[in-house]
């Protein structure tokens, strides 16, 4: 059908079906069809809010029930194709307004993951805010599938599916078994949900929340993935946005398996620093009196665990975790996370010299999470979100390929960054197709110069996409997650007084990160 040929009754039908936030196309709806008016049911649930805690091992339901917040339940479709269908359940917490007379109404918030819970966000978000804080109900969210909510547990021996490729082809296959072993496990146990765990069904779920709550309009901070969730809900439902803060953004047009792709640079370049921090300290960590000895002594770890694995703690640690360790503490550039990587390099220096090392606390976390299945649920929802939003390459052939042609310029993190993933086993593609975005929905677009997850040229990317936006810079600084988190106080007033007042800025705004000495 072309558009010339819409009549009015189809045009009624494509006013429903956005409402649903069902996109349409020449070619026709993108999901299955459903009337506007099947979600009326859903939009007037009365949700009952109780005390957080349960039972009396959950320290965050009792720093919640400290803090005065409450928690509920909120019923959503599984298939918003079919709302009158299969429903789950969302968990979520809300901090209320104390200052009503000067309310805002909601801000809902996202820290990223794709995956991560949400409840407990309320509580440092609210401090972060100041004054302004007590004028917004805040609402930390559950997504669907993830934390208290409705679960999806594909029983993985991991808690994430990030590992490197390694030096050669035989750990690249190593690496292409084991993200098919992990894909073919969702597949198992959880084929009739898959298809439904989607960011675009979590934009959905938002405005379905928003309705219940009874607001005509929504505001929203979001980090990291939430930068992408919270794109995506302007362009679903453009008229039901507020204040709008992306923290940490991603490109919208590069979301998907191989968000990383390019950030191998970054963390090289990140690492060199680090390691000229680390020689300034060469008499506490021994690891060098110069940023090229600490390089040294890293490249020498990543060598011996290519020979055989390193004992660390209970743990064989091989070349393919080495550079997960690395990277995993590379996106902060202040001194405690400056530390802990010292640290962890001082461990696996231990291990290469005498055969077997203890590992530091937060490093045997790290490896509880990569080594065993206690955070299974973690990497399983996280999968299941990127590979239900987008489709990637199955011909393995093709990551080996840009690995291999990458590994001169990016030789410790390019195997890892442009990794293979259990999306190109997954057992279906997206149900629907990526989301476009593109609109002139106000926003403020936070992003460090130094980002080494979503790098600064992702920020720049969801600035043009978001015409509307301004774009906030922090230079000189290599943090992912800016606003309240770092500390800088000329970020912290920027987005502070935006959400006070809902103007954005008249242009574009710098400012400037703490260099460590």
């Amino acid at each position: 059908m072309t558009w010339n040929r819409w009549t009015a009754t189809a045009m009624r039908m494509v006013a429903a079906l956005t409402a649903l936030g069902i996109t349409v196309t020449a070619a026709g709806p993108v999901s299955a069809a459903a009337d506007a008016d099947d979600l009326a049911g859903s939009q007037r649930q009365r949700l009952d809010w109780h005390t957080c805690q349960q039972g009396s091992a959950d320290q965050a339901g009792a720093e919640l029930d400290r803090a005065g917040a409450t928690c509920t339940e909120l019923t959503v479709p599984l298939d918003y194709g079919r709302p009158n269908g299969r429903t789950i359940t969302l968990a979520l917490s809300r901090l209320r307004a104390t200052d009503t007379a000067h309310r805002l109404g909601v801000l809902l918030l996202n820290t990223g993951g794709p995956g991560a819970p949400g409840m407990s966000d309320v509580l440092p978000i609210r401090q972060w805010l100041g004054d302004v804080g007590a004028r917004f109900d805040l609402i930390g969210l559950d997504p669907r599938f993830v934390g208290r909510s409705t679960p999806l547990d594909c029983g993985w021996p991991t808690g994430t599916w990030t590992r490197s490729a390694g030096p050669d082809r035989a750990t690249f296959n190593q690496l292409t078994a084991f993200q098919r072993d992990l894909a073919d496990r969702c597949a198992r146990r959880h084929a009739e949900l898959l298809p439904h765990v989607t960011t675009r069904n979590t934009a959905r779920d938002m405005d379905l929340l928003r309705a219940v709550l009874g607001e005509q309009r929504l505001s929203y901070l979001g980090y990291s993935y939430g930068t992408y969730l919270g794109a995506v809900y302007t362009q679903m439902f453009p008229g039901r946005v507020d204040r709008v803060v992306l923290d940490s953004a991603v490109d919208p047009a590069e979301y998907g398996a191989r968000v990383v792709r390019e950030a191998g640079p970054a963390n090289e370049v990140a690492l060199r620093d680090w390691a000229e921090w680390a020689a300034r300290r060469h008499d506490r960590y021994d690891l060098g009196s110069t940023g090229g000895q600490v390089l040294a002594v890293v490249d020498g770890i990543l060598a011996a665990a290519a020979r055989r694995p390193l004992r660390v703690g209970g743990y064989e640690v091989d070349r393919q975790s080495v550079p997960y360790l690395l990277l995993n503490r590379l996106g902060d550039d202040r001194d405690e996370t400056q530390a802990d990587l010292a640290e962890t390099v001082k461990v696996l220096r231990q291990a290469v010299l005498s055969g077997s090392a203890t590992p530091t606390a937060s490093l045997a976390d790290t490896l509880s999470f990569l080594f065993t299945g206690a955070e299974s649920a973690t990497g399983s929802v996280q999968a299941a979100i990127l590979c239900g939003d987008v489709p990637v390459r199955r011909d393995p052939e093709h990551y080996w390929r840009d690995i291999r042609q990458h590994r001169s310029s990016e030789p410790r993190f390019g195997e890892l960054t442009r990794l293979i993933s259990p999306c190109a086993f997954w057992p279906q593609q997206p149900r629907e197709r990526p989301i476009v975005v593109q609109n002139a929905v106000p926003a403020l677009i936070v992003q460090s110069t130094g980002d080494t997850r979503t790098i600064y040229r992702h920020g720049q990317a969801m600035h043009r996409a978001l015409t509307g936006s301004r774009l906030l810079t922090l230079r000189d600084a290599r943090i992912h997650g800016v606003f309240g988190n770092y500390g800088n106080v000329c970020v912290d007033v920027a987005v502070v007084t935006y959400l006070a007042d809902g103007k954005l800025p008249a242009r574009d705004l710098d400012c400037v990160g703490h260099t460590s000495p």
